[in-house]
Formats: C-alpha cells, structure tokens, sequence
C-alpha cells in the first residue's frame, strides 16, 4: 500500500526541531524567535498545532481528484488579520502553560505520533486539511516545509542549536524553487538556509541581491 520513505522528511523535520528544544530549560524557552512577538515556546505551541493538525488530515480521508499540490497550497496564503489574532491567541494559550516546558511535553507526545501516522498513510491517498483536498504525499512536503523554516525561526538566539536535516531542508528548497518558478533561480551565493530565510521574508533582500535577482526581487518574499 505504501511506497515506503515518503515520511522520512516530515521525521527529520520534526526530529530537528524536537532535537532543538528537548534540553532547554524554562528560561531558554523564553528566548526570542524570527516569528515577531513570539517565544521559542510559542513558536513550539504553533508548530504542536502543525502536527495535531496532520494526524487530523491523515485520519480524514477525502476522494480525489486533489486540488491543490504541495506548491499551490502555499500561493492561497496571504498575511493578514488571521496571522495577528492568531499570534496573539498562540501567545495567551502559552502562556496558560504552569511552565514553558509543559509545552515541549506536548510536542514530544505530538509529534512523533504524526511522524508514525504518516508512515503508514498511503502517499498517493487523498486527504482533506484547511478546506482543500491534496494527496498526503503533498499533504507531508508542506508540513516539512513549514517545519523547516520555523526550525530556523526556533534557533536565531540559540546559536548552539543543531541545524534542520539535509532530507526535510531539500523538501523545502524544492517547494521555495517550485514558488520561484522554472524561468528563475537563485542567487548562486545563497546556501540553503539563506534561500529559505529570504524566500519567507525572514532576511531582507541586500542591493546585491536585487540586482542578481532582477524584475523576480519583486516576488519576494515569495512565502508569508
């Protein structure tokens, strides 16, 4: 039924970022993170919020045909009001946590249940999330994808922190390349994790980049 590996991603994704906070303590939680006005252990809630919401998708089963794939999943968000409430939501329910580290709790239960369910979800089955119907193959690359970048997000004051997996950061440098479209690429002095952090607006494009970049700077960033 299943193809086999089509997990290995999302588990290293979520590895890294479980690898990332496991050993913190109350007052490292605290750290600031690249998501404005978010704690590391709010940027965790957010992200235990990922992977409940992948075990609800990967028990939903829907007919097919899809609409939508792992690109144009991500052309349908926008910034908005939603992000603000939401923020702001995700920063009240942490803070009804007694200690920042109840939060990691959750995600080390979370987590690695999603990482089993994909594992055994057929890739090429349809499933339902967030009003759109994608295969679950789709369903794991936006999760990695999004994992990956909130990993970097997770470590900017934490400079000891391990980096995302070579597996789930290729996951999301195909989804930014996807976005980016065929008749453009990156600039050949990015590594990845630049591509990734300037590709969601996390780093400003510099002068230099504009100019390697071309009329294509104006579709940055090219992931809210």
């Amino acid at each position: 039924m299943t193809s086999g590996g089509h997990h290995i991603p999302l588990a290293q994704a979520y590895d890294g970022i479980t690898r990332t906070v496991a050993d913190l303590d109350d007052a490292d939680l605290q750290r600031p993170t690249r998501c404005r006005g978010w704690l590391v252990a709010d940027l965790l809630l957010h992200v235990v919020g990922d992977a409940q919401r992948a075990l609800v998708a990967l028990a939903s089963p829907a007919d097919g045909p899809p609409d939508t794939d792992d690109i144009s999943y991500w052309r349908s968000f926008r910034p908005g009001d939603d992000d603000t409430r939401h923020a702001w939501w995700i920063r009240r329910s942490a803070a009804a946590f007694h200690r920042p580290g109840g939060i990691v709790r959750v995600w080390t239960d979370t987590a690695p249940a999603a990482v089993r369910a994909a594992g055994r979800a057929d890739p090429d089955s349809c499933v339902t999330t967030q009003g759109h119907v994608l295969r679950v193959r789709d369903l794991l690359t936006t999760l990695a994808t999004e994992a990956v970048i909130h990993h970097l997000d997770l470590v900017v004051d934490l400079p000891d922190a391990p980096r995302p997996g070579q597996a789930a950061l290729r996951v999301a440098v195909a989804t930014m390349d996807g976005l980016l479209s065929d008749d453009a690429v990156r600039p050949a002095s990015w590594d990845d994790e630049e591509y990734l952090l300037k590709a969601t607006g996390r780093l400003p494009l510099t002068e230099h980049d504009r100019m390697e970049l071309g009329e294509v700077a104006g579709w940055f960033p090219l992931l809210g």
